[in-house]
C-alpha cells in the first residue's frame, strides 16, 4: 500500500470518527450547544480539555520552534503550562460557580453594564480569531503533505471538515469529538517519540532520552546538539538568551493570556458542580502533561536527525565537526522526506554557490573561508514533527497515525474557538443586546451562522498567517492577557472595580497591544501593511509583538484601578456578589437568562 493510501485511511477514518459523534450528539437546544447540557463527567471534561488545549500549535509548532531556537523557546512550555495553573486556581471555580454560559456575559453582570460585555465581546472576538488563524494554518500545513496537495487546497479542506462537526455539535458534539482526537493526538505523538527516542538514545522514554547518551557518538545527547549546530554557525541550543526582559514578558503574556482564553474557560461550564471543575483541571493537567513531556524531546531529536540528515558525517564520533560540515549531501541524493515536503513549499532548496550540494546553516555567520554563499535549505518550523516519522525511516502507519494526529490536534482547538466565537455573538451581542426576546431555535440559528462566518474568515487570514503556528497563537494569547484576564481577575477578587473602571482597563489594554502587534505584523494582520521591520533592533526596550500582552495587562489593571478609584462604588448587590462568588461551594447548574 502506498504511503498517500496510508494517510488517507488513517485521516478519513479519523474523521468519519469525529462526524460520526458530532451527528450522535447532535445539540437540540442551546444548553446542549453552550455547555454540553452541563453533565458532563470531570474525566472526560479534563481529555475534552486537554485536545481543547493542545492545539496545532503545541502538537505541529511548538516543537519545532524549540528545536529551531533551542532553550530559549521553552518559554512556550513554561508560559502555556502555568498559565493552565492560574486558569484551574484562580478563574475556573469561581467563574463555574457564577453558572453562566460565555466569559462576557460574567463580566456584563459583574461589572453591571450592556457596555462592558460588548467590549468583551469584542476582546473575545479579536483573541479567538487571531488563535483561530494559526489552527487552520496549522492545519493546512498538515493536510498538504498528507493529502498531496498544495497549503492553500489544504487549508480549505480543514475548514470544510471544521465546518460540518462544529456547526452541527456544538459544545455537545465537540467536547465527545475531542474525547476522540485526545486520544488519537496522544498516541500520534508519542509513538514515533518513542522509537526515535530508541533510535537515538536506546530509551524507549522520550524524556528520559533527551538526557541519554546518543548511541552513534556515545556523548550525552545535548552535547552531541551543541557540537553539531555551532559547527553551522548557530548558537548553542542550550544556550541562555541575551534579552531577559522579553524573557519575563512573554512567559508572563502566555501564562495570563492562557487563564483569559474563552474557549478553555467555557469548558468548566459544562461539568455539573464546582467540584467537578476542580477535578477537570486536575484531570486535564495530567493528560496535557503526556505531550508536553515529550516535546523537548521530539524538537531536540528532530534538530539533531534535521542536521545529521544533511551532514552525515556528523552522525557518528566526529573529531572536527568544522571537516564534518563540509560533506553535506548532494542535492540530487537528497531523501524522499525532503523531495515530498519541497511539493507543499514548506521545505525549499536554492543552489546559491552552484556545486550541486545541500549547505546548511546560520548564513549570519562568517563562513567565507569555505566559499559558501549562504545558506541553501529553508525548513518551515511548522514540519518538523510531522516530518519526524519520514525522516527517522519508520514505517509508514506510523507517517499515517501522526497525520491523523496532527490534524485532530489543529481541528480540535480550531473548533473550540468557533464556538466561543459564536456564543460571543449569538448568546452575548444578539441575545444580550440586539434582541433580548430572540427564541432559543433563533438563537442556535445565530450561532451556527456566525460560526460559519467565523470559520471563512479565518480561512481567509490563514493562507497569509502573519508567522508560525504557534507565533500566531503566541500573539492571541497576548490579546487575551492584555483585554480579559485583567477583567475576570479583578471581577473576582475585587469589590472595588466598577463598570467604567473595567471597560476603560480593557479598552485600553486591548487597543494598546492591538497597536503595538499591527505595526510589526500588518494591520489586521495583512500582508505587508507594517510600519517597521520586526526585528529586535525596532522592537521599543526590545519587546517582541509576541510579548507586549504582558505590557497591555498591567496598563489595564492601572487604568482599571486608578479610574474606579476617582469615581463610585459599585452598587451593594454587586459587591455581595463578588462576595458570594468567592465561594464556589453551593453552585448550581449552568444558567441561561
Amino acid at each position: 500500500m502506498s504511503q498517500f493510501a496510508i494517510n488517507v485511511l488513517f485521516v478519513g477514518g479519523s474523521f468519519a470518527i469525529y462526524i460520526g459523534i458530532a451527528i450522535w450528539a447532535k445539540a437540540g437546544s442551546t444548553k446542549d450547544f453552550y455547555v454540553a447540557g452541563g453533565g458532563v463527567h470531570p474525566i472526560t471534561n479534563g481529555m475534552a480539555i486537554g485536545a481543547d488545549w493542545m492545539s496545532a500549535a503545541s502538537f505541529i509548532s511548538m516543537a519545532g520552534i524549540i528545536a529551531s531556537a533551542g532553550y530559549g523557546a521553552s518559554t512556550f512550555l513554561m508560559g502555556w503550562t502555568g498559565g493552565y495553573v492560574l486558569l484551574a486556581l484562580l478563574l475556573a471555580p469561581y467563574l463555574r460557580k457564577f453558572g453562566k454560559f460565555t466569559v462576557p456575559e460574567f463580566i456584563g453582570d459583574r461589572f453591571y453594564s450592556k457596555s462592558a460585555r460588548m467590549v468583551a465581546v469584542v476582546c473575545l472576538i479579536v483573541a479567538s480569531l487571531t488563535y483561530v488563524i494559526g489552527q487552520m494554518a496549522g492545519a493546512g500545513v498538515a493536510f498538504s503533505r498528507f493529502l498531496e496537495v498544495d497549503a492553500t487546497t489544504g487549508l480549505i479542506i480543514a475548514a470544510i471538515v471544521v465546518f460540518f462537526y462544529s456547526v452541527l455539535g456544538g459544545m455537545k458534539g465537540i467536547t465527545y469529538t475531542q474525547v476522540a482526537q485526545y486520544i488519537v493526538l496522544i498516541i500520534a505523538y508519542t509513538i514515533p517519540a518513542v522509537f526515535i527516542s530508541l533510535q537515538l538514545t536506546d530509551n524507549p522514554i522520550p524524556p528520559l532520552g533527551l538526557f541519554s547518551d546518543h548511541s552513534a557518538s556515545g556523548e550525552p545527547l545535548l552535547s552531541k546538539l551543541n557540537e553539531v549546530v555551532t559547527a553551522l554557525g548557530f548558537n548553542e541550543y542550550t544556550a541562555m538568551v541575551d534579552n531577559k526582559l522579553n524573557m519575563v514578558l512573554f512567559t508572563l503574556s502566555l501564562m495570563i493570556g492562557t487563564a483569559g482564553l474563552p474557549h478553555v474557560i467555557m469548558r468548566f461550564f459544562t461539568v455539573p458542580k464546582v467540584s467537578d471543575a476542580r477535578w477537570s483541571a486536575g484531570w486535564a493537567l495530567v493528560f496535557i502533561g503526556l505531550l508536553y513531556l515529550t516535546a523537548p524531546a521530539v524538537a531536540s531529536m528532530a534538530r539533531l536527525n534535521l542536521v545529521t540528515t544533511i551532514y552525515p558525517d556528523m552522525a557518528g564520533q566526529v573529531e572536527n565537526y568544522e571537516d564534518a560540515a563540509a560533506n553535506p549531501i548532494a542535492y540530487a541524493d537528497r531523501p524522499d522526506w525532503i523531495r515530498t515536503w519541497e511539493e507543499t513549499g514548506l521545505i525549499s532548496f536554492e543552489d546559491k554557490n552552484n556545486d550541486g550540494n545541500i549547505q546548511l546553516y546560520n548564513d549570519t555567520a562568517d563562513f567565507s573561508n569555505r566559499g559558501w554563499q549562504g545558506n541553501e535549505l529553508e525548513v518551515s518550523n511548522d514540519i518538523l514533527v510531522l516530518a519526524n516519522p519520514e525522516i527517522a525511516n519508520l514505517p509508514g502507519w506510523v507517517v499515517g497515525l501522526i497525520a491523523a494526529g496532527g490534524l485532530a490536534a489543529a481541528l480540535s482547538t480550531a473548533a473550540g474557538l468557533l464556538l466561543a466565537i459564536s456564543s460571543a455573538i449569538s448568546h452575548d451581542l444578539i441575545k444580550g443586546a440586539i434582541n433580548p426576546k430572540i427564541t432559543e431555535k433563533g438563537e442556535l440559528r445565530a450561532a451556527r451562522i456566525s460560526m460559519s462566518v467565523a470559520i471563512v474568515v479565518a480561512t481567509y487570514l490563514g493562507v497569509n498567517p502573519p508567522g508560525f503556528a504557534a507565533q500566531v497563537v503566541a500573539l492571541a494569547f497576548g490579546i487575551a492577557a492584555a483585554s480579559l484576564f485583567p477583567a475576570l481577575m479583578m471581577g473576582i477578587f475585587s469589590k472595588r472595580i466598577n463598570n467604567k473602571g473595567a471597560i476603560s482597563g480593557m479598552l485600553t489594554g486591548l487597543i494598546f497591544t492591538l497597536v503595538y502587534i499591527f505595526v510589526y505584523k500588518g494591520w489586521f494582520f495583512i500582508p505587508d501593511t507594517n510600519n517597521l521591520p520586526d526585528t529586535e533592533a525596532n522592537w521599543v526596550l526590545g519587546i517582541s509583538p509576541l510579548s507586549i500582552g504582558a505590557v497591555g495587562a498591567i496598563l489595564n489593571f492601572v487604568v482599571a484601578y486608578v479610574v474606579s478609584s476617582v469615581s463610585e462604588e459599585p452598587p451593594q448587590e454587586i459587591q455581595d456578589l463578588v462576595e458570594s462568588v468567592r465561594y464556589p461551594k453551593g453552585a448550581g447548574i449552568a444558567i441561561d437568562h
